[in-house]
């Protein structure tokens, strides 16, 4: 199989390798695999700053994920 790629790329791409002792081949099949590995994984990793807050506050119903309710008794409690 052949790959079509810019002739000026392809020099500096070799240029690249010969600098970090590497073959050109498997510069480009690195690139790959970890082009494909982080295409698997559809999913983004929770920041910490996020996983830090997770329980703070009170627990609201499970069919109320994002607290509208809550907040709208809150609000009716405030104003009474």
């Amino acid at each position: 199989m052949k790959v079509a790629i810019n002739s000026k790329l392809y020099q500096q791409a070799s240029v690249y390798a010969q600098k970090k002792g590497l073959n050109l081949t498997a510069v480009i099949e690195s690139f790959l695999l970890r082009f494909i590995d982080n295409s698997k994984t559809d999913e983004q990793p929770v920041p910490d700053v996020v996983l830090s807050l997770l329980g703070a506050g009170e627990p609201v119903a499970n069919d109320d994920l994002n607290a509208r309710e809550a907040y709208n008794e809150y609000l009716d409690e405030k104003y009474k």
